[in-house]
């Protein structure tokens, strides 16, 4: 989980590693909403597990370290350019998903971005209160009536699903920016997605190395953590549909009868860290 490196996915690595500053919850959470736990390939996901504590022991970790000298605008903008590369995926998804008001809020976003942003390297859009509605092929497989399928852990990237694997997958395979680069621009920006990535994984650091590194059972806690994030968001965009998937019940969602006014006297904040939440934001 901690090791999310994924030299393949796009934003893969910062949603785990902002979930996992809640990695103390995993002692003591209770077994995610929805299907449970599905792991009939556990024995092989557990040394899958291990080779990549090993990957980030030897040589993620490290680098990370070192990529923590670098300035922090300069890590800023780096993060800020590896988040507008991944926009024209998200649009795409917006679309197959039929989400047209994320799509044109993304568009929007990656107009002002590139225009107003020094092509991508300010997040003029979220000062200007444009957020982005990220998401990914996982989640349109996930609309469009797919289940979830086995858990699993991959090589570098870490944990999934079946259907999150061939979104994955997907998402690499027909990425608008890949295909509308030229192969040189491309490299560069696999490259500079990269060191986002390892940007990411240095900020967290603690974290991660507290779930990896001192936990009793790190596959264990990395696998709930994960079903319960995947599921939160998929929830969320069920949600905002006008309705709630895999049974999750929205903490935010107005109570039934109550005339669409949230009850006063509970807490706006349930105390769950957004995985879209930028990290390099103020």
């Amino acid at each position: 989980m901690g090791l999310n490196i994924s030299f393949i996915s796009g934003r893969k690595l910062r949603h785990s590693l902002a979930l996992l500053a809640v990695g103390g919850l995993a002692a003591c959470g209770a077994a995610p909403s929805g299907d449970g736990i599905n792991d009939p390939f556990e024995p092989t996901n557990r040394k899958i597990h291990a080779f990549n504590k090993g990957v980030d022991r030897a040589l993620v970790g490290p680098a990370s370290k070192g990529y923590g000298i670098v300035p922090e605008p300069v890590k800023r903008a780096v993060g800020n350019v590896a988040d507008t590369l991944d926009i024209p995926g998200d649009i795409a998804n917006n679309l197959l998903q039929l989400r047209l008001a994320a799509a044109a809020q993304n568009t929007l976003r990656l107009g002002v971005n590139l225009t107003f942003g020094l092509a991508g390297t300010m997040d003029v859009s979220s000062e200007l209160g444009l957020e982005g509605r990220p998401t990914d092929f996982g989640e349109t497989l996930h609309v469009w009536g797919v289940g979830e399928g086995p858990y699993v852990e991959l090589p570098l990237a870490g944990p999934s699903t079946v259907r999150d694997t061939v979104g994955t997958v997907v998402d690499v395979a027909l990425n608008p920016v890949r295909l509308a680069l030229p192969k040189k621009e491309a490299t560069a920006a696999t490259i500079l997605k990269l060191f986002s990535r390892l940007g990411d994984r240095d900020r967290f650091s603690d974290t991660v190395d507290s779930l990896l590194y001192e936990s009793a059972d790190s596959y264990a806690q990395a696998r709930l953590l994960y079903l319960q994030n995947r599921r939160f968001e998929l929830a969320k965009g069920g949600a905002a549909r006008g309705g709630s998937d895999d049974g999750f019940i929205d903490p935010y969602a107005d109570a039934p009868g109550d005339g669409g006014v949230a009850d006063p006297t509970v807490p706006a904040d349930d105390g769950f860290i957004d995985p879209y939440e930028d990290p390099y934001a103020e």
